[in-house]
């Protein structure tokens, strides 16, 4: 796949800047990280075969917001959210050392990005 023009940027900005470098790789961390999250939750939700909307009720979430998480490039989950949700699906969160993520994207960052 082609880098996108901000990825050749970013790219460019990281090898001039050890810092730049560093805060760029945590970023990406902290995003792989989150869609990491959001694919075992949406796994689980089609394994136990509920619908968003089911998952929300579960939750006590309004279904725009399970469906914006599980669907949206720009979703942006606090903490609360992916514990209420992960309770709903019998998901146990645990805290571990970081291990490099080495499947793809989630569906939600597959999605076309919106600007302003």
């Amino acid at each position: 796949m082609a880098k996108t023009g901000a990825q050749r940027y970013f790219d460019a900005r990281a090898k001039r800047s050890p810092e730049y470098s560093r805060a760029l790789d945590e970023a990406r961390h902290r995003i792989a990280a989150t869609d990491g999250l959001i694919r075992a939750l949406e796994q689980r939700r089609l394994e136990l075969g509920l619908s968003k909307a089911e998952l929300a009720r579960r939750a006590g979430m309004r279904p725009e917001v399970v469906r914006r998480l599980l669907s949206s490039a720009s979703a942006n989950p606090t903490l609360s959210t992916f514990i209420a949700l992960a309770s709903a699906l019998s998901i146990e969160l645990v805290v571990a050392d970081y291990a490099p993520v080495t499947e793809g994207p989630s569906a939600a960052s597959r999605t076309r990005r919106r600007t302003a």
